[in-house]
C-alpha cells in the first residue's frame, strides 16, 4: 500500500547550496513544503532574498547563510552554522552550476582558466559542500541523503564548445556512484538529477531568441523546455524516505531526449 508519509521530510534538516538561483529557490521551497526545515546558502545575501520569502510564505523561517563553497574553510563554516542552527542536517542538496553558454570554446583551445571555472563553479563547489555536510552526517550518526544536480550533458557530448562543463558534470556523475559506494556505511545514500535545458533567470536571454528556443524544443520529445518545477518530484524522492534503497543513481530529467540519442 502507498504510504504518503514516505515523502513526507517532517523533522529533517537541509542545506541548499546555492538556494538562491532559479532552481535551488524553487527546490529549497518544496523541501520546506514537504516538512523540512531550510537553509539557504548562495554566494551574496541578495540573491537568498526571495528564496527565504517563499519559504517564509510557507510559515517557515529558513536559515540564509552567505558563503562561497569554493572555498573549503566557506563550506565547513557555513555547514557549522546549519548544526548550530538546528541541531542536525539531515540532506544536502548541491544546486549550485551553470555557466556554460557563457565560455563556449573549441576543444583544442580551450583556455585553462575559464576550465577552471567552470569546474570551480559545478564540481568543486559540489566536492567541498558535500564534503563539510557528510561529516557532519557522519558525526550526528542519523545516517542522510547527498543529492546532487549533473546535466544530460554528463552522459552526452554536444558539437558547441562545451568541453569543461561536460567534464564536470561527467565527474558529478562518477563522484555520485563513488561516494554512494563509499558513505552506504554510514547510512548515507548519494543520488543525482540530471536535467536537459531548464529555464531559469540565467539563460533568459537565450530562450528569448525564437530560433534557439526552437532548437531546444525541436530536441525534446515532449516538446517543451524544461522548468525548475520539473525537478521537485525527483529531488522529494531522492530527499525522503521513499528512495531508502535508492543510492548512486543519476535520473534523467530530460523529457525523452536521452531516449532518442
Amino acid at each position: 500500500m502507498l504510504q504518503t508519509s514516505l515523502f513526507s521530510l517532517e523533522g529533517k534538516v537541509a542545506f541548499i547550496a546555492g538556494g538562491g538561483g532559479g532552481i535551488g529557490s524553487v527546490l529549497g521551497a518544496g523541501l520546506c513544503e514537504a516538512g523540512a526545515e531550510v537553509a539557504i546558502c548562495d554566494r551574496s545575501g541578495s540573491a537568498m532574498k526571495e528564496s527565504c520569502a517563499q519559504i517564509e510564505k510557507l510559515g517557515k523561517t529558513p536559515l540564509s547563510i552567505a558563503a562561497d563553497l569554493t572555498k573549503k574553510e566557506e563550506a565547513d563554516r557555513a555547514v557549522a552554522e546549519v548544526v548550530e542552527h538546528f541541531g542536525r542536517l539531515d540532506i544536502i542538496l548541491n544546486a549550485i552550476g551553470g555557466g556554460a553558454g557563457k565560455v563556449l570554446h573549441d576543444a583544442q583551445d580551450y583556455p585553462e582558466d575559464d576550465w577552471e571555472w567552470i569546474f570551480d563553479l559545478n564540481l568543486r563547489t559540489t566536492l567541498l559542500a558535500t564534503q563539510a555536510a557528510v561529516r557532519a552526517m557522519i558525526e550526528g550518526g542519523r545516517g542522510g541523503k547527498v543529492i546532487n544536480i549533473s546535466s544530460v550533458r554528463g552522459q552526452l557530448g554536444i558539437n558547441a564548445g562545451y568541453s569543461a562543463y561536460v567534464a564536470a558534470k561527467g565527474a558529478i556523475d562518477s563522484l555520485t556512484r563513488q561516494w554512494a559506494t563509499e558513505w552506504a556505511k554510514h547510512g548515507i545514500t548519494v543520488n543525482a538529477i540530471a536535467p536537459t535545458f531548464v529555464d531559469t533567470p540565467q539563460v533568459a536571454m537565450l530562450l528569448d531568441d525564437p530560433d534557439f528556443k526552437a532548437g531546444i524544443v525541436n530536441r525534446v520529445p515532449l516538446g517543451r523546455v524544461g522548468q525548475p518545477g520539473d525537478l521537485l518530484g525527483p529531488v522529494l524522492l531522492f530527499a525522503s524516505n521513499a528512495s531508502s534503497f535508492v543510492t548512486g543513481q543519476i535520473l534523467t530529467i530530460d523529457g525523452g531526449l536521452t531516449a532518442t540519442q
